[in-house]
C-alpha cells in the first residue's frame, strides 16, 4: 500500500498572516486541499498522512472537512522537511511499500504528473525519483545537481549553493517518490550541517547516491507544475496562473470567456458550451453556468446554478437557482434560498432571500422579496416589500399565480394574495386578499388648502403657488387674448 506525506507544518513567515500558510485559497481551495486533491485523483486508495505544526488545530480542521480519509500527525517543533517526514513515518508500518512526499504548498501539480511520478518510479524500483522543472528563474528553489553522465548526484538549496550550482535552470519541484525501507535508513543518516541547522529531505537523494541507490529525475514539461506562494506576491501571481489555466481549459471545451483575465474561475465550478462570460466576472464555489446562459459583466456568483440560457448582469448572488432563460440584473443581489423558475426575472435594485419565483414570474425593480413565493407569471410591482420578520421569527408571503401587485405595496407576514389578485399601489397588505379580489390598504387623501402660504410664506414654493393661483384666476380665454 502506497503511503502519501503531505508538508502541510510550515510557518510561512514571509506571508506575514494568522492564516496557516497552507490554507491560503487560490481558486476554491486552499493550497493543501489542491494537493490533497490531485492525490486523491492520481492515487486513491493510498494511505494520506498530512504533517502540520504551525495553526495545527486550524489546519487538522481543515483536513477533516476537505479530506476526511487523511490522518495527521503533529510535528511539535519545525526542525526542517526530514525531521517532518521522520515523524510522520513514525506511523507507518516498516513494510507499507513506497513512500510519497509532498510539499503542501504545490496547488499545481496535476494527477497525470503525479501519477506519471509514482508509477515510473515503481517500475524502475528506484531509490528515489524527483519531480524537478527547468524554469527561467530558479529563485529560491532547490538545485538538481547532476554528474558528466547526466544522471542526478544531490540536490543542493538556494542558500546553499555555490555560484556555479546557482546557476543551475533545474529545480526540486517539492514532489518525491521513495523506496520505504531506503528512505528510513538515509534519513537517520542526515545531518544538520546546513544554513538554517535543519534536515534536509532534499539530502537524502545525496545519501542514496553515495549508498548505490538509483536516484531519477522526473522532468515535467510545464514548469507552473512546480509553483509555490512564499508571500503575498508570489500567492497573487500563482492565483493569475492558475486562472489562466482553468480559464482556458474551459475555452477549448467550448465556453465563451470574453476577457481571461478579469474573469476568475473557481476550480470548483462548472462552466458549460456556448456559455458566455462576460468581463470581471467572479463564478466562486459549486457554481453552474449551463449552456447558451449569459453571465456578466461585473457578477459574483458563489453556490448559484444558472439554468440553460438566463442571463445574469451586473448581479450578485449566494446559494441561488436561476431557471432557463430567467433573467437577473442589472444592480441584484440574491440571497441564499433564492430559487428562479424558467424565464422569472429579478430587475434592477432588487434584493431577494428564501424567495421562490414561479416560471415567469417578474420583479423587475426597487424591490425587496424575502421569505416569500410568487406564482408563475406574476408582477410585482415597483418598490415591494415582503415585511417578514416580527423581531423574533421570519414568516412567510404568498402570491399567487397570474397576479399583480401595485407599486410601493408592503406585504405584512404571513398574508397571501390569491391567483389573479390584484393590490392598489400605496398598499399595506396586511390581511389575505382572495382570488380575483382587489385588495386596497390606504387612508384616505386630505388636503389643507393653503398651508404652504401660512407655513412657508416667502419660500419658493410659496412664489411658486401664488404664480399658479394667480394664473388660474386669469383663465385660459383671457390668457390668450391678453
Amino acid at each position: 500500500m502506497r503511503t502519501v506525506i503531505v508538508l502541510a507544518a510550515g510557518v510561512g513567515k514571509r506571508m506575514k498572516s494568522d492564516l496557516p500558510k497552507v490554507l491560503h485559497p487560490v481558486l476554491g481551495r486552499t493550497l493543501v486541499g489542491h494537493v490533497l486533491t490531485a492525490v486523491d485523483s492520481a492515487l486513491p486508495g493510498s494511505r494520506v498522512l498530512v504533517v502540520i505544526g504551525r495553526g495545527a488545530e486550524r489546519v487538522a480542521e481543515h483536513v477533516a472537512e476537505v479530506a476526511p480519509h487523511a490522518g495527521t500527525v503533529l510535528q511539535t517543533e519545525q526542525k526542517g522537511t526530514g525531521h517532518a517526514v521522520r515523524v510522520a513515518l513514525e506511523d507507518v508500518p516498516d513494510d507499507a511499500g513506497p513512500i510519497v512526499v509532498l510539499n503542501g504548498d504545490l496547488p499545481m501539480i496535476t494527477p497525470e504528473t503525479l501519477r506519471g511520478l509514482v508509477e515510473g518510479h515503481e517500475a524502475a524500483k528506484a531509490g528515489v525519483t524527483l519531480l524537478t522543472a527547468r524554469v527561467a528563474d530558479p529563485g529560491g528553489a532547490g538545485r538538481i545537481v547532476r554528474g558528466a553522465d547526466g544522471s542526478v548526484t544531490r540536490i543542493v538549496e538556494q542558500r546553499d549553493a555555490s555560484p556555479e550550482e546557482r546557476a543551475i535552470d533545474e529545480i526540486n519541484a517539492g514532489a518525491y517518490a521513495f523506496d520505504g525501507v531506503a528512505l528510513r535508513e538515509m534519513l537517520g543518516k542526515i545531518s544538520t550541517d546546513n544554513d538554517q541547522g535543519e534536515e534536509y529531505l532534499t539530502d537524502v537523494a545525496g545519501l542514496m547516491v553515495d549508498g548505490g541507490l538509483l536516484v531519477r529525475a522526473h522532468r515535467t514539461d510545464d514548469p507552473d507544475e512546480t509553483m509555490g506562494a512564499n508571500d503575498r506576491v508570489e500567492l497573487a501571481t500563482l492565483r493569475a496562473v492558475m486562472r489562466d489555466r482553468v480559464n482556458a481549459g474551459w475555452m477549448r471545451a467550448g465556453a465563451g470567456i470574453v476577457d481571461p483575465t478579469s474573469t476568475w474561475i473557481d476550480v470548483t465550478a462548472r462552466v458549460e458550451p456556448d456559455a458566455v462570460i462576460e468581463p470581471n466576472t467572479h463564478l466562486r464555489g459549486a457554481t453552474v453556468v449551463a449552456r447558451s446562459a449569459t453571465v456578466g459583466p461585473d457578477t459574483s456568483l458563489i453556490d448559484t446554478t444558472v439554468g440553460e440560457g438566463a442571463s445574469v448582469v451586473r448581479a450578485h448572488a449566494v446559494q441561488a437557482e436561476i431557471g432557463a432563460g430567467a433573467n437577473v440584473g442589472p444592480y441584484a443581489y440574491l440571497r441564499p434560498g433564492t430559487v428562479l423558475a424558467a424565464t422569472a426575472k429579478v430587475g434592477t435594485f432588487v434584493e431577494t432571500k428564501n424567495a421562490k419565483l414561479g416560471e415567469g414570474a417578474k420583479v423587475p425593480h426597487l424591490s425587496y422579496i424575502g421569505d416569500a413565493t410568487v406564482g408563475e407569471h406574476s408582477n410585482v410591482g415597483a418598490a415591494t416589500v415582503t415585511v417578514n420578520y416580527d423581531g423574533v421569527r421570519k414568516h412567510h408571503t404568498v402570491i399567487g399565480a397570474h397576479a399583480r401587485t401595485g407599486a410601493d405595496n408592503m406585504f405584512v407576514a404571513p398574508v397571501e394574495v390569491g391567483d389573479g389578485a390584484y393590490t392598489a399601489a400605496g398598499s399595506v397588505i396586511v390581511n389575505d386578499v382572495p382570488p380575483g379580489a382587489l385588495g386596497i390598504a390606504r387612508g384616505t387623501q386630505r388636503n389643507v388648502e393653503g398651508w404652504v402660504a401660512l407655513r412657508r410664506p416667502g419660500t419658493a414654493a410659496a412664489r411658486a403657488a401664488e404664480a399658479a393661483a394667480s394664473s388660474d384666476a386669469i383663465g385660459p380665454d383671457e390668457q390668450q387674448t391678453g
